[in-house]
């Protein structure tokens, strides 16, 4: 599994796993354009079931420049993740430079009532060189 999502963060018993690739076809150097989908799997080793309400990332540039992105859900849903199940989703990140990060959390309320933010790792997104 860490072969295939080589970043992962465990926070009360849900597990975030991330796997980044950069999409050449959709980025444009030239223009100072890089594209990178990142597909995330989040799996409930818990006992009682959680939903994820809303999510939080920092996006970091190869410049340090930052940016926040916070909103509801992840691709339109707020997903129900029972014990023992995972959700998994895809999605994409463009950037002014051919390297940076990103990082963040989400906010989940458990079957119980009570609300916490689950880690997601901190990943890369680098580009190939050009021209190795």
């Amino acid at each position: 599994m860490k072969a295939l999502f080589p970043y992962v963060a465990e926070t009360r018993g849900v597990v975030v796993r991330v796997a980044v690739s950069f999409l050449p076809e959709q980025s444009e150097p030239a223009r100072g354009r890089w594209f990178w989908a990142y597909h995330i799997r989040i799996e409930n080793a818990g006992v009682m079931g959680v939903q994820l309400l809303t999510r939080n990332w920092i996006i970091t540039d190869g410049r340090g420049a930052r940016h926040s992105v916070e909103g509801e859900g992840v691709i339109g849903e707020q997903p129900m993740i029972a014990p023992g199940e995972s959700f998994d989703y895809v999605s994409g990140c463009p950037l002014s430079t051919p390297t940076g990060s990103m990082l963040g959390s989400y906010r989940m309320i458990a079957e119980d009532g009570s609300a916490f933010d689950v880690d997601i790792p901190k990943f890369a997104l680098l580009a190939p060189a050009v021209g190795a």
